[in-house]
């Protein structure tokens, strides 16, 4: 089982705590945990078509429970995996189910849209997302790759990201073979050298980039 998949499941199994952990079971749980491991892959690895069916398939397995605190705190798995990959857009399905959400989801939320974390909000984040909400110099030492990511971007988001934080999301994403985030904070690397001025820096990263759009 891949680290990815793992800390899926993992992730699932917290946020979804509660709802029927008992021997069996439950086929909806399994279906969710299973389609959304899918999900965080493809569309890590940039493949939409399949990352859109999954999640899909993740959510309406999600609905069969009628708890719209389920079906929350899984958008907000599918936020987080947008969120390291710099798509930065409203977690609309989230934000349509907030007032059933509890505080933990609601942090969480907030976190991800780059909302500044007081002592208690960030008391309710994720475990590795506590310490990097206080300060960004912890994300490096995040030992989940993903995790380091969603961290970097909701940092990035918030402007409290260092100089160094584009590097060790590069370095994250490329050292797990993920394309989308991997490209996107490429392409953030270079728009700074390029506003740098320093067009030898900008040119190496493009060479990157074409070898990952597999233009080279």
């Amino acid at each position: 089982m891949t680290a990815l998949l793992r800390l899926t499941l993992a992730t699932l199994a917290l946020l979804l705590a509660g709802c029927g952990n008992a021997p069996p079971v439950p086929d909806w749980q399994m279906n969710a945990h299973d389609a959304a491991g899918r999900a965080v892959q493809a569309w890590l690895s940039g493949d939409d078509k399949v990352a859109q069916s999954e999640w899909q398939r993740a959510f309406d397995q999600a609905a069969r429970t009628g708890r719209p605190e389920v079906v929350a705190r899984l958008a907000l798995l599918q936020c987080a995996a947008e969120v390291a990959s710099l798509r930065w857009q409203e977690c609309t399905r989230f934000e349509a189910l907030r007032v059933d959400a509890d505080a933990r989801d609601r942090a969480y939320a907030d976190y991800l849209a780059g909302g500044r974390m007081d002592g208690a909000q960030a008391a309710l984040l994720p475990e590795a997302q506590r310490a990097a909400a206080r300060d960004v110099g912890a994300i490096a030492a995040i030992e989940d790759p993903l995790s380091r990511l969603v961290a970097a971007g909701a940092a990035l988001r918030a402007g409290r990201a260092d100089a160094r934080m584009p590097v060790i999301a590069t370095d994250t994403a490329s050292g797990q073979g993920w394309r989308r985030p991997l490209l996107a904070w490429l392409l953030l690397r270079r728009h700074q050298a390029q506003a740098a001025g320093d067009e030898t820096q900008a040119q190496a990263l493009q060479r990157r980039i074409d070898i990952v759009q597999g233009e080279r």
